[in-house]
C-alpha cells in the first residue's frame, strides 16, 4: 500500500511539472504576440507621425492669389494675350521661389500652365514685379506680394468671347494654385475677371 501512494505522488508531480511547463510556454506564446502588436502599433504611429509632417509641410509652402485676375486683351483681334494675379504667402508659409521665366522653358522653378478647351501648355513664359514689401530676392515671403504676368501670345489658339481658361500655378514645394476664369463678352484692353 505504501507502493501506491508514493506512485501517485510521482504522477502527481509530473502532472504539476507538465502543467508549469505548458503554463510558461503560454506565457511565452503571448509575449511574443503582444511584443508583435506593440511594434506593429509604434511602426504605423511613426508612419502616421510622417504623413503629418509631410502634409504640413506641403501646406506650409502654399500661395493664394490676393485680389482679382486680370486679362490683357488685343482689341483689334479679339483676343487675350496676357492674365496677371497677385500672389501671397499663407500665413507663416515657407518661401516660394518666383525666378521669373521669361522665355518659358526649364529656367523656372515655378511652373505655370495653361488650359483651354482646345489646348493645355505645361510651361508657359511669365514675369514676375513686387508691390509693397519685398527683401530684394525672388523668394515670396511672408508679407510679401508679387504680380505674376503671363504671357498667352505664344498659345496656338488665343482664348477669346467666353472662353473659360485655367492658369496653374506650381510651385516646386507645396500644394499647385488653380484659377479658373471665364472671358467677358466683349475683349477690352485691361479687363478685371474677379
Amino acid at each position: 500500500m505504501l507502493k501506491g501512494l508514493n506512485k501517485s505522488r510521482d504522477e502527481r508531480g509530473i502532472t504539476g511539472l507538465e502543467t508549469a511547463i505548458i503554463l510558461i510556454a503560454f506565457v511565452v506564446v503571448a509575449s511574443v504576440f503582444a511584443y508583435t502588436v506593440l511594434s506593429a502599433g509604434i511602426f504605423s504611429s511613426q508612419k502616421g507621425q510622417e504623413a503629418v509632417y509631410a502634409g504640413l509641410s506641403e501646406v506650409r509652402a502654399t500661395m493664394e492669389v490676393k485680389g482679382d485676375v486680370f486679362a490683357y486683351g488685343n482689341t483689334t483681334t479679339g483676343n487675350v494675350t496676357a492674365v496677371s494675379f497677385i500672389l501671397t504667402n499663407t500665413e507663416k508659409g515657407q518661401a516660394i521661389d518666383l525666378t521669373p521665366n521669361p522665355t518659358g522653358g526649364n529656367t523656372s522653378v515655378t511652373v505655370i500652365s495653361y488650359t483651354d478647351q482646345n489646348q493645355h501648355v505645361s510651361n508657359l513664359p511669365w514675369t514676375v514685379s513686387w508691390i509693397g514689401k519685398n527683401d530684394g530676392d525672388n523668394l515670396l515671403n511672408q508679407d510679401e506680394q508679387a504680380v505674376i504676368r503671363v504671357d498667352l501670345s505664344h498659345l496656338t489658339t488665343s482664348p477669346g468671347t467666353y472662353s473659360t481658361f485655367t492658369v496653374e500655378v506650381k510651385p516646386v514645394t507645396g500644394a499647385a494654385l488653380v484659377i479658373n476664369r471665364t472671358l467677358p463678352a466683349r475683349i477690352d484692353a485691361v479687363m478685371d475677371l474677379h
